[in-house]
C-alpha cells in the first residue's frame, strides 16, 4: 500500500510541476497550445477553452472560466470525483471497476452532449457558448 501512495504523489507532484510550468510559459512568453481543429478548419472544437478555462479557475475567476467552456465547467467537477475515487480503488488495492457499473448508454449520453455541443456553439444563435 504504500509503494502505490508514493506513485500516486510522484504522478500528483509531476503533474502539479507540468500545469505550473505550463502557467508560467503561458504568462510569461505567451506559448499556448493551439486547437489544430479550430487552426484548420476555424469551428470551435468542444474542447477549444480548456486551457483558458483552468487558468481562470486558478485565478479563481470562475465567470471567466464558464464563458471559456461552459461543457468541460460543468463537467469538471464529476471528472474530478471520479478521478478521487480510482485512485482511491487503487492506493487501498481494491478491485471495484467502475467501468462495468455504469451502463454503456450514460457513455452514448455523454458523447451526444459534447458533439451537439460543439455543433451549436458554431451556430451564430449560440455563438455566446464560443470562447471568448
Amino acid at each position: 500500500m504504500k509503494k502505490r501512495i508514493y506513485k500516486v504523489i510522484i504522478l500528483t507532484i509531476t503533474a502539479i510541476l507540468i500545469l505550473i510550468s505550463y502557467y508560467f510559459l503561458n504568462n510569461k512568453y505567451g506559448f499556448a497550445i493551439p486547437c489544430i481543429i479550430h487552426k484548420l478548419t476555424g469551428f470551435y472544437c468542444p474542447g477549444c477553452g480548456i486551457t483558458r478555462c483552468l487558468f481562470s479557475l486558478i485565478k479563481g475567476h470562475i465567470y471567466e472560466a464558464f464563458m471559456y467552456n461552459q461543457l468541460v465547467f460543468i463537467l469538471l467537477p464529476f471528472i474530478l470525483i471520479y478521478v478521487i475515487y480510482e485512485t482511491y480503488l487503487y492506493i487501498t488495492n481494491q478491485k471495484d471497476d467502475i467501468m462495468k457499473k455504469i451502463p454503456n448508454y450514460w457513455f452514448i449520453i455523454l458523447l451526444v452532449i459534447t458533439i451537439g455541443y460543439g455543433i451549436l456553439r458554431n451556430l451564430e444563435i449560440f455563438s455566446y457558448l464560443r470562447p471568448y
